[in-house]
């Protein structure tokens, strides 16, 4: 731990311009003890009897500190990382951020690359080398228990708390409870997805020319990433895909052609069972920039009501902007007789899965869901993307016991999950020998940093509580992982209901995530 806390010091001196100015002149103050971090890691927030006073503001740097520490630490060399720990996908988009690290997603400044980044956990590193062991069930019990009976959380929260180094799970009540998950659902999403299709599948959205009849069909691969925005923040662009495709068609000396455009990877309904919402839009595998109607990336706004007939029409825009006339578009089919004229990709999944789960993304969340739908052969719907996530979490033997899958993001208030199933999908992610399910941890927001937890956590628990976020009304869940005050990392799950006060709601699993992370509970 000392070494870890050693070596994270420059990268926390690099990283004080993307952190609040409070916590980075506490974390400079503090830096000449990080090697102590654990140590003096006192938190005042809630207080315990194994629990010394402290200030709340070194508990919110060092805090932090030890977590990028801890993190480091447990870092292995499995999947797709380069040497600095940091997915070799996203180095170039980190190294733009000023090597701050991490993904940016349109969200406040992200973390430094150390509490980012979370590979396989080496087991010696959190256990047998800094002499802790896992918190007591009993001590972890008298500490949660308590906090779990807040009326704000509804009459019957269900919860789990796991040891990440052994999957041993140290606290339940109610972990078996199949409850409405809400966007907590989104883990389990990205469990399926990482599993059936890889890390390192990309998305691709093609141009095809009919040569019989000159007729252009763009060809939708289910980016849901796709943008045709002037910058297109390392995205697959529709700008590019038109100006490669402009060129194909005056090499053949055409300028002139009918436009149509293919969405048949997909099937059934595209709008989603809540109906029209300014949350989700219709779910096509032709689209860009989500249909949003502003200039938003992500968050609720006013979608178009056919996405892939207005991604066609600003494609036919930009090939007459290259000298490329096209007629109005329309729906079609590519034959297997058609040329592909020019394509263009997404990054791989591993980042897409980051974006949905730090902005809580429903449209990526649907768009993954059938695209595990169709990997696995299943109607590619949103009954068939729930039954393929399913059967593909059933092969990694992960407990389905009362599971419901109705979409992908969460919206369905019919979906099902238990905490016992959410804690053991991040598990899953931390295991050493499944390097391609790392995005789901390396995607979860940071506490008072990134995505849906950057304006939360900011008077405790900051940088080492990594949650995704769950809200519809009367359901409010959390889900992630936590570094204990000895060190440990701990997967917890919260799940409520028939809540009444969302924000009293939040305000209490807030507090009972921090008590995990203020709790010397070995």
């Amino acid at each position: 731990m000392v070494r870890a806390a050693n070596a994270v010091r420059p990268r926390l001196a690099r990283a004080k311009e993307a952190v609040r100015p409070p916590v980075a002149r506490a974390a400079k103050a503090v830096r000449p003890r990080l090697a102590h971090a654990v140590a003096v890691t006192k938190p005042q927030l809630t207080r315990f009897r194994t629990a010394k006073p402290g200030r709340t503001w070194q508990y919110t740097a060092v805090a932090a500190g030890a977590g990028l520490a801890l993190t480091a630490v447990v870092v292995t060399a499995a999947g797709p990382w380069d040497s600095a720990g940091q997915r070799t996908a996203e180095h170039d988009r980190a190294a733009a951020l000023g090597d701050m690290g991490g993904a940016d997603h349109g969200e406040p400044a992200p973390a430094p690359s150390a509490g980012s980044v979370l590979a396989g956990l080496d087991t010696t590193a959190t256990s047998g080398k800094s002499g802790k062991s896992a918190p007591s069930p009993t001590s972890l019990a008298g500490v949660v228990g308590p906090l779990l009976k807040n009326p704000a959380l509804g009459r019957r929260p269900a919860a789990a708390v796991v040891d990440m180094t052994s999957g041993e799970r140290l606290y339940g009540s109610g972990a078996d409870d199949a409850l409405t998950p809400a966007s907590t659902t989104k883990i389990a999403t990205a469990v399926a997805a990482l599993s059936a299709l890889g890390a390192d599948h990309r998305f691709t959205t093609r141009a095809a020319l009919e040569a019989d009849t000159n007729e252009l069909v763009l060809v939708g691969g289910g980016d849901p990433t796709l943008t045709a925005r002037a910058s297109d923040g390392g995205w697959a662009s529709l700008r590019t895909l038109a100006a490669a495709t402009a060129k194909e068609l005056a090499d053949k000396g055409l300028r002139d052609v009918t436009l149509s455009y293919d969405t048949t990877l997909f099937a059934g309904p595209e709008i989603h069972p809540i109906g029209i919402n300014d949350n989700l839009a219709p779910v096509t595998s032709l689209t860009a920039d989500e249909g949003r109607t502003d200039d938003s990336t992500n968050g609720p706004v006013t979608r178009v009501a056919d996405p892939a007939k207005e991604a066609t029409r600003t494609f036919a825009s930009l090939l007459l902007a290259h000298g490329v006339k096209t007629s109005a578009p329309g729906p079609s089919k590519a034959t297997g007789r058609s040329e592909t004229l020019a394509t263009v990709s997404s990054p791989p999944l591993s980042a897409l899965v980051e974006r949905m789960l730090t902005n809580s993304d429903n449209d990526i969340a649907e768009t993954l869901a059938r695209q595990v739908a169709v990997s696995a052969g299943e109607r590619a719907d949103f009954h068939g993307g729930g039954a393929a996530i399913a059967a593909t979490l059933k092969k990694l033997g992960l407990p389905l016991k009362g599971s419901a899958f109705h979409d992908g993001s969460g919206l369905d208030r019919a979906d099902r999950l238990t905490a016992d199933l959410l804690t053991a999908l991040l598990v899953k992610a931390g295991d050493a020998d499944r390097p391609e399910l790392r995005a789901v941890l390396t995607g979860l927001p940071v506490a008072g940093f990134t995505g849906t937890l950057s304006s939360r956590y900011t008077d405790g628990a900051a940088g080492v509580v990594r949650a995704k976020t769950g809200t519809l009304t009367g359901v409010n869940a959390l889900a992630g992982t936590v570094v204990d005050r000895d060190g440990r990392l701990l997967a917890f799950a919260f799940l409520t209901s028939r809540t009444t006060d969302p924000v009293e709601a939040q305000s209490a699993l807030d507090r009972t995530a921090t008590a995990l992370a203020g709790c010397g509970c070995g």
